[in-house]
Order: structure tokens, then C-alpha cells, then sequence
């Protein structure tokens, strides 16, 4: 989650060329299996232009009838300003409710940052997945998986409890040098009315103080560290949280740092919860360890090695300047392939730079089982567009018969969908749809 004012200087340096589109050739076998990724073709198609505030993926769910949609940042932020930007909007399907006028959304009632030292939600959040409770027939149970970014001024750090940050050697953030980077964590909350009002259930996920990126070492201009930019889905009894790790693999020290370790440790990985532990989630969460879900929720556990960049092809730790990972995991399954689908951005410089979006499968639907939430296929190129940074893409329904009749949602989709992306360059910034996918068998 990043305001975009901190780019027109550093994007101004960027050439504008091309579009270049690339489709999946379908050799590259999947991690584990002997199963090679579907094909897809990427179809040009109008541009739909959403008319409000994104920065982050698109959370939503179908209540009754009525498709609603979750973007934009609310809370307090001492580098940004508070936001009061997070809203809901509706529609008889998908199309409607992403073609909503900025004055169709609503705020919802969300609850109050409290005191610096006080129990409860502190700085800003974003919502990033609606998982719906199915055992609600009204459709109106919802938990959104939220990002929460906070700083020293926000969450001090408390000795008797671990929380909270020290403003020490604290890397620079985006709008300067004096700018503090911001750290960030996991969430849940829930709503009983459809998402009209939200009650905080406390943090799903978290890297604390001795795993944060210190100066001299930290030199990107994004995060000190922590977990953040998630996207979740349900498999069997569990909400699987696939997130970016950007701390350090271990307790950081500034005379033993380590890039390569750094490397080892990030950027996408998963994390997951009990569906029964939702309404009470702190502390109940597990990160996958590299053998299982064995690392607790502010632990150190390890990345997707399928979905790490290596050394020699130009990866490289979160908190260098010179990027190398990919982010901003985007999860659905598809009941056309029967699989997983993820997208995800890459970061190949300072301030969350890179112009491309990426893709990868999963075969597996039970995601709990053995190694099968490790099994994704090697991200291929969809969509690179120079002279532009990429964040958020995601595949979103249409109006269409099958997807209006099964109530598809970003989570949920079937052979054709649209694909989303914030395009970001000096002059504006736009979250729009420019293409359409299309897999085939």
C-alpha cells in the first residue's frame, strides 16, 4: 500500500515505450508435479477506467444479490494523512459496481485508531480479501483480511509485550529523506451486516522489531520489514494467507547482515488459519516453515521457493534498492482449469519499481495437503508495460450469464475474466482494465 505522489521524480526518468504482451507456452512443469501450467491468451478489450481510490487488491463478495466491492485506505498515517478513503459500492453484477461513480460509494462505519499504548487498532488499513462465512445464507458474515502499515509514532515499541517499533537507524520511507518507512502486518476484521459497519478482530500475522531492516542496510525506500500485501482463499477447514515477507529470515544485526539470507527469507509466502479461529485470531495462525505450517504467527517461516527470483537471474533482498522479488499476491481458483491462479507484480528497483505482472498455477485444490501449497508453477510474463510501474493486478468476473448465475468474485472465476492493474506514471495514476484472459485447456 503506497500513496503514488513519491513517483512523478522517478518514473520522470523512465522512457515510454511499447506495450509488449506475452501468453504462456505451456511447457514449464509445476513445482512437484509433472503437470505443465494451462495456456491463456490475453485478449485486448475496452478500457473499464474505476472511478475511486485503489491501492491494493480489489476485496469483495456477493451479498444477496448485490455485488460489492471494498477499496481504498482508512486511518491514521503521520507520513500520508489520515484516510478516510475506504468505501463500498454495488452492483447488480461486477461490471456495475467497477463502472460506480466516485459519489456511489459509501464509508462504512469502521472502528476508531485508539491511543498510542492502548489495545486496538493503530494506523492505517486496507482491505485486501472479503472471505464470506458460507454457513450465513444471507450472505452478510464477512471477515476482510486487512493490511495495516504503522510506524514508530504509531506503535512504539512496548517491552512487556514485543510490539511496537524503535525509532532507531529507522530506514527512510518515500517522501524524503526524513520520512520514516512504514512497517507492515496482517489483520482480520468482521462485519455482520454485509460490510456496512466493521468490528476489529486483532492481527493475523506479524513481524516484530528484531526482524526489521535497519539502516545502513535498508536503503529501498519501502518498508523497514514485516508481512503485507495478502490475498486469501479458503481450502478445506483452513483460510490460507498468501502474503510478501519482507523482514529479515531471523533477528537482524548490523555487523552480522547477510543479503543473501535476506534473500533466502522472502517475498511470497503462506501463512493459515482455522476458519473457526477467525472471530478470535490472534496468536492462532501458522507460517509454513518449509516442511509444514509449523512456525508461529510472528514467526520465521520461509517463501515459496517456486515463486522466489534466484541470485543469478537477478533477485535480491527486499531492502536493496535494486529490487528482484515478487509481490502483491493475487489468489483465486478457477473451476474452468480446476486449479489455483495467482498473479503478482515484481519489484525491480527503489519505491516499489517494476512494469510487469506476472502469472503462476497450482493444480492442487486441497491446499493442506502435503507439499501442495508449494507447488506453484514458475511465474511467467503476462502484461509489461515500460515506462509504467504495475501494482495490483487481479482477475476480476464480467457481466456474463455464468458469471452472474455462479456469483463469481476475484476469488472465484471461470475461463474468461478481466484483468485488472494499477498503472501508475508521473503524471496519473489509474486501477483499469485494458484486456481480457481467456484459458485454455
Amino acid at each position: 500500500m503506497r500513496t503514488t505522489n513519491h513517483l512523478t521524480t522517478t518514473l520522470g526518468l523512465l522512457a515510454l515505450t511499447s506495450l509488449s504482451l506475452i501468453g504462456c507456452s505451456g511447457n514449464q512443469e509445476t513445482a512437484d508435479t509433472a503437470v505443465a501450467p494451462p495456456t491463456y491468451k490475453l485478449i485486448p478489450a475496452k478500457k473499464v477506467l474505476f472511478n475511486s481510490f485503489v491501492d491494493c487488491n480489489m476485496a469483495e463478495a456477493w451479498v444477496g444479490d448485490t455485488f460489492r466491492i471494498f477499496p481504498g485506505k482508512y486511518g491514521e498515517d503521520p507520513l500520508w494523512g489520515n484516510a478516510r478513503d475506504l468505501k463500498y459500492a454495488d452492483g447488480k453484477h461486477a461490471e456495475e459496481a467497477f463502472a460506480s461513480k466516485a459519489s456511489d460509494f459509501t464509508e462504512p462505519v469502521m472502528p476508531k485508531n485508539v491511543p498510542v499504548g492502548t489495545p486496538g487498532l493503530h494506523g492505517a488499513v486496507w482491505f485486501e480479501t472479503v472471505y464470506q462465512d458460507p454457513t450465513d445464507k444471507s450472505g452478510k458474515t464477512l471477515y476482510a483480511v486487512y493490511h495495516n502499515e504503522n510506524y514508530p509514532a504509531t506503535l512504539p515499541y512496548d517491552s512487556a509485550t514485543g510490539e511496537g517499533y524503535i525509532d532507531k537507524k529507522w530506514p527512510q520511507g518515500l517522501t524524503g529523506p526524513t520520512s520514516p518507512a512504514a512497517v507492515c502486518r496482517i489483520g482480520i476484521m468482521k462485519s455482520t451486516n454485509g460490510g456496512k459497519a466493521w468490528e476489529n478482530k486483532g492481527i493475523f500475522i506479524e513481524d516484530l522489531q528484531p526482524r526489521l531492516i535497519m539502516k545502513p542496510h535498508n536503503t529501498s525506500k519501502t518498508f523497514a520489514g514485516g508481512v503485507g500485501d495478502p490475498s486469501a482463499v479458503a481450502s478445506g477447514d483452513y483460510l490460507y494467507l498468501f502474503y510478501g515477507e519482507y523482514g529479515y529470515p531471523g533477528q537482524y544485526e548490523e555487523k552480522a547482515y547477510d543479503a543473501q539470507k535476506e534473500w533466502s527469507g522472502q517475498c511470497i509466502s503462506v501463512a493459515r488459519i482455522r476458519l473457526s479461529d477467525l472471530d478470535n485470531p490472534v496468536g492462532k495462525a501458522r507460517r509454513w516453515d518449509g516442511k509444514g505450517f509449523n512456525a508461529p504467527h510472528n514467526g520465521v517461516g520461509a517463501p515459496i521457493a517456486a515463486l522466489q527470483i534466484p541470485r543469478e537471474a537477478g533477485g535480491g533482498a527486499a531492502s536493496s534498492p535494486t529490487g528482484g522479488f515478487y509481490w502483491g499476491p493475487s489468489v483465486s481458483w478457477n473451476t474452468y482449469l480446476n486449479g489455483w491462479v495467482m498473479l503478482m507484480g515484481k519489484v525491480t528497483g527503489s519505491s516499489w519499481a517494476g512494469s510487469s505482472i506476472h502469472i503462476s498455477f497450482n493444480p492442487h485444490k486441497d491446499l493442506g495437503e502435503a507439499m501442495q501449497s508449494q507447488a506453484w508453477s514458475k511465474p511467467k510474463l503476462l502484461l509489461d508495460k515500460p515506462g509504467y510501474f504495475l501494482w495490483y493486478p487481479s482477475l476480476q468476473p464480467m457481466n456474463t450469464p455464468d458469471d452472474v448465475a455462479n456469483k463469481h468474485t476475484c476469488l472465484r472465476l471461470g475461463q474468461r475474466a478481466r484483468l485488472f492493474v494499477k498503472n501508475i506514471r508521473p503524471e496519473k495514476s489509474e486501477y483499469k482494465s485494458e484486456h481480457i484472459i481467456e484459458f485454455v485447456k
